[in-house]
């Protein structure tokens, strides 16, 4: 990974067509074909299992004849090593012992494709295969050796690494206040909580990787943090939300699910917590709907009138939002992934977003305070007729703003891979050398820049040492790395979407399901009029390879 800060001397407006005048900053670097080397999973198949056959008799052999010739190859063998490290993709490795004679090699994929192959003796073949749905497959290769008149076979099972969405309608799995999926009892400071996730509300128990939890602290009583992970593991060294005392701060993750079916949420402060999570989705190793990223397209904003009426929603008011066949998001989208924003309410209380065509859940998307703007990544299955609703749950009135980042789909062909959470960016760290984000600036940060087929990025940012409210905006950069490199780059439109809000002396973080554009290259604007200290923390990434 590498990272920059795009600053242009003198300018006032940061959408004039400038190159930009940019420090060349190295962040600390990450590979991200090393971390996706942690998702890779092989699968062999020795040369005993091999099965040797001899050939049908041909014209003017008898089968005697025949079966005399194929002793000439009695040691032909076939040792199959396999890899799937991408997530559609597999790599094959077929190593042949044979004697000195032609012969055609016939790879079987499983899926309905086969390749065909001239070798001769003994030798080493290579071969790769995308498939076009994630699951379960035989590889089988077969060796025909028409000289001896003999062939042979062997298989593999293999399984694809990706991981397809299934959309859940908006469920609380766990909330210590009421005791629904725990103990009626805070989190104690440095301790968990555990949420089960398969088998209940619906969801599998097999064949389940990650799942997508809108996460609430509340009750607090003292600053801190909390980090999900899968059960069992280390705590990472990441975060997930950040808290003061006295806030109610939401977030949406991503997260591993263990083996066992547990996710953990861990308690990074030292008084005790109420945690709420509430499930909209889950990945699975079966195939489902992919995803397909998008740069960010405002669909809602009560505060002009855009895609609904204008003025606020009232209280305990409710409006639905086309989501499905309008801009970028084609009919059958299950399921679409959003940043919410609430700005102006005249009171504390919270908003649910959820399918329509269902009564709203009891469940919260974005919780605020009187006069805050707050945002939260969403993710929510779309309703039978292509539309979501949002509820107001609070007695009075507030504006609402809704981005579209990303859906979900039958047709959509990227997949999603988890990796170990894990910290790409603190500028706070003395090792980092670049400083602060600058005001009204951006940061260029290049994750798979030159590399086909990653779609997006599951990240978790998080601003602090704010002195003056503002907000931050992520998009994919339309440079390449080397253009930056070689000072050609030229300074990007601004945005106008945002991923997270702050005010003055406030650290907030938020999912962000970032489009990787064409380049491998996003931005992350700091809207706002004084340097900002950020973090990002990687989750997983979506691959349609």
């Amino acid at each position: 990974m590498a990272a920059g800060v795009g600053l242009v001397s003198g300018t006032a407006h940061a959408a004039d067509p400038v190159a930009p005048a940019t420090r060349a900053v190295s962040a600390p670097t990450v590979d991200l074909g090393k971390a996706k080397a942690a998702n890779a999973q092989t699968f062999s198949s020795a040369a005993d299992r091999t099965v040797r056959t001899p050939l049908p008799a041909g014209k003017g052999k008898s089968a005697s004849a025949q079966a005399q010739a194929a002793e000439g190859n009695p040691d032909l063998g076939i040792h199959l090593n396999a890899s799937a490290h991408s997530a559609h993709g597999l790599d094959l490795v077929t190593d042949i012992t044979s004697a000195a004679a032609p012969l055609t090699v016939t790879v079987d994929w499983g899926d309905g494709t086969k390749v065909e192959a001239q070798a001769s003796g003994s030798t080493q073949l290579k071969h790769s295969h995308a498939y076009a749905e994630l699951g379960d497959y035989k590889v089988t290769v077969t060796v025909v050796d028409t000289a001896n008149q003999v062939q042979a076979a062997n298989d593999v099972l293999i399984r694809t690494v990706g991981s397809d969405f299934v959309a859940h309608a908006p469920t609380r799995l766990l909330d210590t206040r009421s005791g629904t999926g725990a103990a009626k009892a805070k989190v104690g400071g440095r301790s968990s909580a555990q949420v089960k996730i398969k088998g209940v509300a619906g969801i599998p128990d097999e064949n389940i990787t990650a799942v997508a939890l809108n996460v609430t602290v509340t009750n607090t009583v003292e600053a801190g943090h909390i980090t999900a992970y899968p059960k069992g593991g280390a705590v990472p060294t990441t975060s997930n939300l950040n808290y003061e005392a006295g806030q109610s701060v939401p977030n949406m993750v991503i997260v591993p699910v263990s083996t066992d079916g547990y996710v953990e949420l861990f308690n990074g402060g030292w008084a005790p917590v109420d945690l709420i999570a509430d499930v909209t989705g889950y990945f699975t190793r079966s195939s489902a709907a992919g995803y397909t990223s998008l740069a960010p397209s405002r669909f809602v904003d009560t505060r002009e009138g855009l895609g609904t009426s204008k003025g606020q929603v009232p209280g305990y008011g409710a409006f639905g939002v086309q989501i499905a066949d309008r801009g970028s998001v084609p009919k059958g989208a299950t399921a679409v992934a959003l940043n919410v924003t609430v700005t102006n309410p005249q009171e504390a209380g919270h908003v649910t977003v959820f399918p329509s065509g269902q009564a709203a859940p009891t469940t919260s998307s974005v919780n605020f305070s009187a006069g805050q703007t707050i945002a939260n990544s969403v993710i929510v299955p779309v309703g039978a007729d292509g539309k979501i609703s949002i509820r107001n749950g609070s007695w009075k009135g507030t504006d609402v703003i809704v981005d579209v980042v990303g859906y979900y789909s039958p047709d959509s062909k990227a997949a999603y891979m988890p990796l170990t959470p894990h910290r790409w960016l603190d500028t706070r760290l003395i090792e980092w050398k670049g400083g602060p984000v600058p005001s009204r600036g951006y940061m260029h940060m290049a994750i798979s820049p030159d590399e086909q087929g990653i779609e997006g990025y599951v990240l978790n940012t998080t601003v602090t040492n704010t002195v003056s409210p503002g907000f931050l905006s992520v998009a994919p950069d339309p440079n390449t790395l080397d253009q930056y490199k070689n000072g050609t780059a030229v300074w990007p439109e601004r945005p106008v979407s945002s991923v997270l809000n702050w005010t003055a002396f406030k650290t907030v973080p938020n999912l962000v399901q970032a489009s990787s554009g064409e380049h491998g290259v996003i931005d992350l604007w700091n809207q706002s009029y004084n340097n900002v200290d950020l973090i990002v923390d990687m989750f997983g990434y979506y691959e349609s390879k």
